[in-house]
């Protein structure tokens, strides 16, 4: 259970009454949180780590959570540094956190060109240690953005800032056991790593080369009860012949927009779980949880004072179409002297996510960034792959522009259907699909909206955060 008074994560982990039973797994190894308490994955060199600006660069997922379970509270800041990011960028990240010391499972040659002095190796093998940790210090986490082709943003956050939407995990039956389909070096796996740490419960990670069946199969082997992802990883988890070798009893869905044709599938698929999307960004932080089964959210949450107290005053609001949050779980700032700035004069985060209000309801429709201009009318790309994915015969979509001389652009859309035609008539079988999807899209769109063609596709391309590879994105 989080320990209110916990000034870091190995405090929180040191001050929960039984860690017994309680694991972190990979896909070929695991560690007993039990073992923490008695050693270290550092050996003997993390006092050497005091006060540093550590950049935690392992290859593997599990040696990044033992890592950041030791230094919180012992470094002056913690640099998650994602396994994508581009060595041309790295020189970057380290000048501008300050970094002086850098965490890794690989070799010092790894970084010959970083001109860090310190590297300290760290690994899945707890060495057995009496040392005596000190009062822990505030430590700085940050985060790297994704999404751009320049150098990513970095994002500060704190223990409290991060765990700030984390409520104990009480007396429990059964023991939980959570996984995600993110990274934890990302801002939606980070939040996964905490509830795992601090809820009483286990956590299974993934792994990037592992195929998805294979890592469904391992959720089961390990009975995980709560699994969370992105719209596209569960709409990849879901066709995979492995989808049923789990049975979560919580299902959760964040980093895109939840339409409602995921959500009903999840539903069908898992009827046995709780199924929920949530609101949360790098920057932002965990806005909220939508748990009633729909697409979008309810108006009450940007106006009712009682929601903000549900969700320890988080206050929302709309402005110019676009959400924006003010709450203890938002970052502080961006790191460098030169980074835009990140909270408004409310003390805001506007998040560029473009909201719809229908009824009494919320809808969000894109990103202000990732808008299409059809001859000077807007689409949002999301807008018309929610359309497209609601047809049955549909698992998921991407919709995009192509060049047109007349526009400036056009709407196209490629899609991966739940099963490809492959029986005598195959050719005449696609073309029917295609004029029944066009045809759902003219009884629900305007007109520019509507995509000029659709393209049948085995996949689509799926980046490492979880979300669909968009243009401009």
């Amino acid at each position: 259970m989080l320990q209110n008074h916990a000034r870091s994560l190995c405090d929180s982990l040191g001050g929960a009454s039984d860690l017994s039973g309680r694991f972190i797994w990979a896909s070929d190894a695991g560690v007993a949180l039990s073992e923490l308490t008695r050693g270290s994955s550092l050996g003997d060199r993390l006092a050497e780590l005091c006060g540093r600006s550590v950049l935690v660069a392992t290859t593997d997922q599990l040696t990044t959570a033992l890592a950041l379970i030791e230094l919180d509270g012992v470094a002056r800041r913690l640099i998650l540094c994602p396994a994508d990011l581009s060595v041309k960028h790295r020189a970057h990240v380290i000048a501008t956190a300050e970094v002086d010391a850098i965490v890794s499972d690989r070799d010092a040659s790894a970084f010959e060109d970083c001109n860090v002095d310190l590297h300290v190796i760290c690994s899945p093998g707890i060495t057995p240690t009496d040392e005596a940790r000190d009062a822990p210090r505030q430590t700085e986490w940050i985060m790297l953005t994704s999404g751009t082709t320049g150098a990513p943003k970095m994002v500060v956050h704190n223990f409290e800032s991060l765990t700030a939407a984390i409520k104990g995990g009480g007396n429990q039956a059964s023991p939980l056991v959570w996984a995600t389909f993110y990274d934890i070096r990302r801002y939606g796996g980070l939040q996964i790593f905490f509830r795992g740490m601090l809820g009483g419960g286990s956590l299974v990670l993934s792994c990037a080369h592992e195929p998805i069946g294979d890592y469904l199969e391992r959720l089961g082997a390990h009975r995980v009860t709560h699994l969370t992802g992105t719209p596209s990883h569960w709409r990849r988890a879901i066709m995979s012949p492995s989808a049923r070798a789990i049975s979560p009893q919580y299902v959760r869905l964040s980093g895109e927009i939840a339409d409602q044709a995921i959500l009903d599938s999840l539903h069908s698929f898992y009827p046995q779980a709780k199924v929920a999307h949530a609101y949360a960004s790098t920057e932002a932080g965990v806005g909220f949880e939508v748990n009633d089964g729909r697409e979008g959210f309810p108006s009450s949450f940007i106006t009712s004072s009682h929601h903000q107290r549900q969700n320890r005053n988080v206050d929302m609001k709309v402005v110019d179409g676009s959400l924006r949050i003010r709450s203890s779980r938002t970052a502080t700032r961006y790191l460098g002297h030169e980074s835009p700035t990140l909270l408004d004069a409310e003390g805001c985060v506007d998040t560029g996510d473009l909201l719809e209000l229908r009824g009494d309801r919320y809808y969000f429709v894109g990103r202000r960034g990732g808008i299409i201009n059809v001859g000077g009318l807007k689409v949002h790309p999301e807008e018309v792959e929610a359309v497209i994915n609601r047809h049955p015969e549909v698992r998921m979509s991407l919709v995009r522009s192509r060049k047109n001389p007349i526009t400036g652009a056009i709407v196209v859309a490629d899609v991966v259907l739940q099963e490809e035609p492959s029986h005598a008539g195959a050719a005449d079988r696609a073309a029917d699909l295609k004029r029944a999807i066009m045809q759902a899209c003219r009884d629900t769109l305007p007109e520019h909206k509507v995509p000029a063609s659709i393209r049948f596709v085995a996949s689509l391309e799926v980046g490492t955060t979880g979300k669909l590879v968009r243009q401009n994105a």
